[in-house]
């Protein structure tokens, strides 16, 4: 896609693979607790070294899951230590709502790069960056587009102003998260945002950008009428 990049989000292992070897459109990859024990992962660092082992030339987001601010930091450095092309995601506020933003500064400060996850409102966004607008170390600041959604808000809005806050800076990335439809591709890239994330199952859509409409109406009834056929259907 012209404009944005693509991470595909998810745990698996096969899928991971396969993904980074034979799809174009993906750039970079993210996961989180929730997608590792989906996937059946029960054992951290042996997930990160095996995935690390093969993929090492695009960005890979790996999340904490500590609630205290200084294991927090333990975390966050150890997952770094795991490649250079590792991005830590912490959350913008543990369990309890406080904010993570100092310890986010002071990573970034000593050059480890950060996936700030579950960011929500504008508030956020400018409590993150006041302080970070002038660092020079990667970030990512993944807004869920999809969840803001989910409670009748337009996220464009969003996504926009703070993307037009991070282009300027050349490191910090704005990312539409939670992505439910492949037209969020195309709103995340008209709110001028750096990154997206999809899942497996959203990946071959992709592939259907400026697909005719007749052609694809035709090959719809065409499904729904072998469909019936096969099953033997009869009133």
């Amino acid at each position: 896609m012209n404009g944005i990049n693509i991470y595909a989000d998810t745990s698996n292992i096969k899928e991971i693979f396969d993904i980074y070897e034979n799809n174009k459109h993906i750039t970079g990859f993210t996961t989180n607790p929730s997608l590792m024990k989906k996937a059946g992962i029960t054992e951290y660092i042996p997930f990160i070294e095996e995935v690390t082992s093969k993929i090492s030339d695009l960005p890979f987001s790996f999340e904490i899951f500590a609630d205290e601010l200084n294991e927090m930091e333990y975390q966050i450095k150890k997952i770094s230590e795991f490649g250079q092309n590792i991005y830590v995601k912490v959350p913008i506020t543990n369990t309890k709502g406080e904010s993570t933003v100092p310890l986010i500064e002071k990573m970034s400060s000593e050059g480890i790069k950060i996936n700030v996850t579950a960011v929500f409102t504008k508030n956020q966004v400018e409590n993150l960056l006041k302080d970070l607008i002038n660092t020079r170390t990667p970030m990512i600041v993944s807004i869920f587009a999809g969840r803001i959604a989910d409670t009748g808000v337009n996220p464009c809005p969003l996504i926009e102003e703070t993307s037009n806050l991070t282009r300027p800076t050349g490191f910090i990335k704005t990312l539409w998260a939670s992505t439910r439809t492949i037209y969020n591709v195309y709103e995340a890239q008209n709110s001028k945002c750096d990154i997206i994330t999809v899942t497996p199952d959203l990946i071959p859509k992709l592939n259907l950008k400026d697909k005719n409409l007749d052609e694809f109406s035709l090959e719809t009834v065409k499904m729904f009428y072998n469909d019936a056929i096969n099953v033997g259907y009869k009133l």
